[in-house]
């Protein structure tokens, strides 16, 4: 049966069922249906770029709902998500990708790595996101995966708003598209919301015409369930220390509907050691206590339902490389 709740657009939206990795069945689905209107658009669009640029927070913006986590650390997005923003003028389908990593040693970065490369093979335009002023190593790397591809791609320069002196970002504009070839250049600020409707115009003019893949109300295709173990997530990366946040993720155990109308979740997270385990808990439980209530109030907000949240640590020595447990946990191309 279809999950319905409110989104903060001030309208419902419905996941009818998730689909991880069917782009191109959609694209033949669509195919099938007339667009509402003759220059109706439609299309799938990458959102890339090295860790800690703002690829999430600019998704989130697009969509007009705070779909994917958003914490000030790198990595934070470890999972393809789809956001879908529907106007009058056609249908966007951004995929938020995680941010692409050079010389990724453990297993977990390298199935990162294989996420980007994979959904770059499955969108019709690629958006590489960059901060205002600066152009890395990582930058270069994935504008030479995108120039492999055979579709468009614009850069979109982020947290212009950072930047004090606006007059010294032209020469550094000038320079890389001297020496890198983009269909356009967008001056952007996810935070503040700056510059998106001309970058959303840019998009819909060079996707296909198409009718929708989704309902004008939906607002992604993942799970409750999902969305659970990324709020925890989020917790994690705002409220650990350092490096420990690298070394935990969420396996949610158990989410149901009781018959009071409470989602009952059980979630665990998983690190590595059991000193960690400790840092995580927290003297007399307090740790985790802060963590378990804070992604109560997320989800409750955005399931509109009362949350019944319960949360474990457990140990297992290893698990960012080990293949299985990536794969039980979700980290699939």
């Amino acid at each position: 049966m279809p999950v319905a709740f409110a989104s903060a657009r001030g309208h419902a939206y419905t996941r009818l069922k998730e689909y991880p990795n069917t782009m191109n069945e959609e694209r033949d689905d669509a195919a099938e249906n007339a667009p509402p209107h003759p220059d109706f658009r439609c299309g799938f669009v990458a959102l890339a770029g090295r860790p800690n640029v703002g690829k999430s927070t600019l998704l989130n913006a697009l969509i007009g709902f705070r779909l994917s986590i958003v914490s000030p650390r790198p990595q934070t997005t470890r999972h393809r998500i789809l956001g879908i923003a529907t106007s009058d003028a056609g249908q966007i389908l951004y995929v938020d990708t995680p941010g692409l990593h050079r010389g990724a040693k453990r297993a977990m970065n390298r199935s990162l790595n294989r996420a980007v490369h994979s959904a770059l093979s499955e969108v019709e335009l690629a958006v590489q996101v960059i901060e205002a002023g600066r152009w890395t190593d990582e930058d270069e790397a994935l504008y030479e995966v995108l120039r492999e591809q055979s579709m468009p791609r614009l850069l979109a320069i982020n947290k212009v708003d950072l930047s004090k002196d606006k007059a010294a970002l032209l020469p550094f504009v000038a320079e890389l598209i001297e020496k890198h070839s983009y269909d356009a250049v967008h001056y952007v600020s996810a935070l503040k919301r700056k510059g998106l409707e001309m970058l959303t115009q840019d998009i819909l003019a060079r996707l296909p015409v198409r009718a929708p893949v989704f309902g004008e109300d939906e607002i992604t295709d993942r799970s409750e369930r999902f969305l659970a173990a990324e709020m925890v997530r989020e917790q994690l990366m705002l409220r650990l220390n350092q490096e420990l946040p690298y070394a935990t993720t969420v396996e949610i155990e158990q989410f149901k509907d009781r018959d009071d109308g409470v989602a009952e979740v059980h979630a665990v997270i998983w690190v590595e050691r059991d000193g960690q385990k400790a840092i995580v808990i927290g003297q007399g439980g307090e740790q985790l206590k802060a963590i378990g209530t804070a992604a109560r109030r997320h989800m409750e907000r955005m399931f509109e339902r009362k949350v019944f949240l319960r949360l474990w640590v457990k140990v297992r020595e290893g698990w960012a490389d080990d293949d299985s447990m990536l794969k039980q946990f979700g980290y699939t191309d």
